[in-house]
């Protein structure tokens, strides 16, 4: 079974494009992490302060070394987070029938 993180982080009012900067740096090298197997960022034209990222990892260990590559530092502990209003994250377990 892969392991799903679907994360929902809210921009706080006027941080919109600093969120965005990062999600643009930080998708395509998440991309090409060992175990990564999906990672799309995306957001609603009605709510431009909420941002949406489904990532789909091979095993949760996968994920859990995205949050110690650099590119996740730099972009994301760095940029993106500081700038949230919000930040929730929920897990999954894919079924593999």
């Amino acid at each position: 079974m892969a392991f799903v993180c679907s994360a929902t982080w809210t921009a706080k009012p006027g941080e919109e494009e600093t969120v965005r900067q990062a999600l643009e740096r930080l998708s395509p090298a998440s991309r090409e992490e060992p175990g990564n197997v999906y990672y799309q960022a995306y957001r609603s034209p009605e709510e431009p302060n909420v941002f949406r990222i489904f990532e789909v990892y091979t095993d949760e260990a996968a994920f859990k070394a995205h949050g110690t590559y650099p590119h996740f530092e730099q972009w994301a502990l760095g940029q993106a987070i500081p700038a949230l209003e919000t930040r929730q994250r929920d897990f999954y377990e894919t079924l593999d029938f």
